[in-house]
């Protein structure tokens, strides 16, 4: 039997089933003891092995099966869910959703989970013995070597690994508090607080959180980057008081590599304890990893509801596209027909052309919704990552994702998920604090971050909103003028709101450290012209020591947009309204020019005056040789300016064409349209006029 025809449906199932799988791991987090909660995640688990299993991809059906048992052990109440568990499990799903893309690619679902395996496997045959990394003794003398490291994950492996490659020092320190210490937690704290002045701290055990609560004994251990050297750091360390012993081993990639080794092996296989049954793990000490992530839906923690039958079918995006242009056809037309209807005046045919655009009418607001799908096909992803996130930075960040059911067109959907990871992991790492420091500036131990989509007219706007350190003008200002972006006079002279978008500006980073997660100086300026691109906007706002706002604003479609028709000379172009301020007449007085630039003065103040004209080389129009222009008044964020036309036509709804690949892309036009007459008219872009 022929699977190939199959493949495309085990695709998209699979990869609703791992969505789910990675929604119900969250929710499992939040209430570790639900059952109900396993259940649907064994029945999801054991759906997908079977599929997987069906269409002969083995590997993929091994690991679900090894997961299988896992689960299994937990609903019969053998097992406790403990952080070691769900960590595995989320690297577990990690590897399947892998296997799924290299199935999507052409390939056969292959990939490494040797580690993930042995595991699975020692946490169902009882050898785990439930702690979540092998700590670091106590009682060791000062001059022994270190010998159990601490476990990292890829992003902090990723970090330390170019932190050597980019000649910087990585250390891996040891820390003794002496035992008649009565203040273990503040001990930790000045000994971090030294560190970090110089450097910076990517992994300690136990976690920041525990530590600071004492929840420890006497050691701790940490990776640390700097460019100190380690006498001046262990001098340092020493320096404080109640501090027994410090411990610094300078790595290098090979030793990086091995202690890594030697960590991922001391977890995954322990020695079996000869007493105590699997089913008697203890609880770790460490609070459950959704008190650092949750996403705060009502779902989120509500019981799971039984699920109404299924009443939708699978439609390929492509024929959905044949139908939009087949419904621009008949738009185009409709136009055609009514504008004959206009001119023959036969009232029989009027009223029938009235009826067919009423018909029409409707059946477009149908096909644009079959292609407008919900912002929770792309918000889904982002809890997983945060909670993946704050575990690597050590913070407690609390993601409420509000307007998920908000719809935008599929087209845009494809396209916005990169822009907004970026934005939530600028605000995960730069913006929200660490622990310490918003203790210290008297806010809760848990950053907030906002996840918001709301409709506003033809538009969508996604809000990322976090309650870290804001933005400050000054810091902002002296980085850009260090990066040669801005001058000193320059920068004297902006707005907030315009050193704010400095952010934007290419290679542009105020990371102090460079992380895997952001700050490599590249990433806002992509976000930017990604959006720019289809027709949106995003703009900053922030009040330092209270939090940033990045605002996104995307049009709802890409396909049938409302414009304003003007004509220059015999060419004929179309304005998009989402970006007209509104239209006007102006004498040919009123023109200015100032310093080279025709300026005019529109609500009190100067905008600039762009001729269509000259920019477009029409040959039978110049509005220099007229008494009076008319102009139409776009806007490009807070930025304003007049274009001058020689008539405007009047409002329509146009389909947007693209210029094909015959025609190299030009600046101004993004598209074009065919009218009711059947005369092109080029659609401009109001963002390229505007720098």
């Amino acid at each position: 039997m022929d699977m190939n025809q199959y493949l495309s449906m085990f695709i998209d199932e699979s990869n609703d089933h791992l969505q789910s799988l990675n929604e119900n791991m969250l929710q499992l987090e939040a209430n570790p003891e639900d059952l109900g909660i396993v259940q649907v995640i064994f029945r999801s688990a054991h759906t997908l092995k079977g599929m997987a299993a069906t269409m002969g991809f083995e590997d993929l059906a091994s690991l679900t099966h090894k997961m299988e048992n896992v689960l299994d052990m937990v609903r019969n109440e053998k097992l406790k869910m403990q952080d070691y568990i769900f960590d595995t499990m989320f690297k577990s799903l990690d590897a399947l959703e892998t296997m799924v893309q290299d199935i999507t690619g052409g390939g056969e679902g292959k990939a490494d989970v040797t580690s993930i395996v042995a595991s699975l496997q020692a946490i169902e045959s009882g050898e785990w013995t439930g702690g979540s990394a092998p700590a670091v003794q106590a009682d060791k003398k000062s001059d022994s070597s270190i010998t159990n490291a601490v476990e990292l994950d890829e992003f902090q492996y990723s970090v330390l690994d170019q932190s050597i490659a980019e000649g910087h020092r990585v250390f891996y320190v040891e820390v003794l508090v002496s035992e008649h210490s009565q203040l273990k937690g503040v001990r930790a704290y000045m000994v971090f607080d030294m560190l970090e002045r110089s450097g910076e701290v990517v992994k300690a055990y136990p976690s920041v959180q525990d530590i600071e609560q004492e929840k420890f004994e006497r050691s701790f251990s940490l990776y640390y980057i700097t460019t100190k050297e380690a006498q001046e750091l262990e001098k340092g360390i020493m320096s404080i008081s109640e501090i027994e012993s410090a411990k610094l081993i300078q790595l290098d990639q090979e030793t990086l590599q091995q202690m890594t080794n030697q960590a991922a092996a001391a977890v995954a296989v322990e020695a079996k304890p000869e007493t105590v049954a699997v089913k008697d793990v203890p609880a770790p000490d460490s609070a459950a990893p959704l008190e650092e992530v949750k996403a705060a839906s009502a779902k989120a923690t509500a019981p799971k509801q039984a699920a109404a039958p299924s009443r939708t079918i699978r439609v390929d995006i492509e024929r959905l596209d044949v139908l939009m242009n087949l419904f621009s056809e008949l738009l185009i037309d409709r136009s055609r027909l009514e504008q004959l209807a206009s001119e023959t005046g036969n009232n029989d045919l009027s009223d029938t052309v009235a009826h067919l655009s009423r018909v029409s009418t409707d059946l477009q607001n149908i096909v644009l919704k079959l292609r407008m799908v919900p912002v929770d096909t792309v918000f889904n992803r982002f809890p997983r990552m945060i909670r993946d996130l704050a575990k690597t930075l050590d913070k407690k960040i609390d993601l409420v994702i509000t307007g998920a059911e908000t719809e935008l067109d599929r087209t845009v959907i494809d396209e916005i998920g990169d822009p907004l990871v970026h934005l939530l992991r600028n605000a995960v790492d730069h913006g929200v604090e660490s622990i310490s420091e918003r203790v210290a500036a008297g806010k809760p131990e848990m950053g907030t971050v906002n996840l918001r989509a709301f409709h506003s007219g033809n538009h969508v706007f996604i809000e990322i909103e976090d309650d870290g350190k804001g933005i400050y003008r000054d810091k902002l200002l002296q980085t850009a003028i260090k990066r040669g972006v801005v001058t000193e006079e320059q920068g004297a002279k902006m707005t907030d709101d315009e050193v704010n978008q400095l952010l934007f500006a290419p290679g542009f980073s105020t990371a102090d450290k460079i992380s895997d997660i952001s700050g490599r100086g590249v990433g806002l300026d992509v976000v930017k012209s990604k959006i720019t691109s289809l027709g949106g906007n995003v703009t900053i706002t922030s009040t330092p020591g209270k939090g940033t706002n990045f605002s996104v604003q995307l049009p709802l479609t890409l396909s049938i947009i409302a414009a304003m028709l003007v004509r220059l000379g015999s060419e004929k172009y179309a304005v998009p309204l989402s970006s007209i301020v509104e239209t006007a007449i102006v004498q040919r007085e009123q023109v200015r020019n100032i310093h080279g630039n025709k300026m005019i003065t529109f609500r009190e103040s100067l905008i600039p005056y762009l001729s269509l004209s000259e920019v477009f080389g029409v040959p039978d129009f110049n509005d220099a040789d007229e008494k009076e222009t008319e102009i139409v008044v776009i806007r490009k964020g807070d930025r304003l300016a007049a274009v001058a036309v020689e008539e405007f036509i009047g409002q329509s709804e146009i389909v947007l064409k693209s210029m094909g690949t015959y025609l190299p892309a030009i600046e101004g036009i993004s598209g074009a349209t065919i009218l009711g007459d059947g005369q092109v008219a080029l659609i401009l872009d109001p963002n390229a006029f505007i720098k």
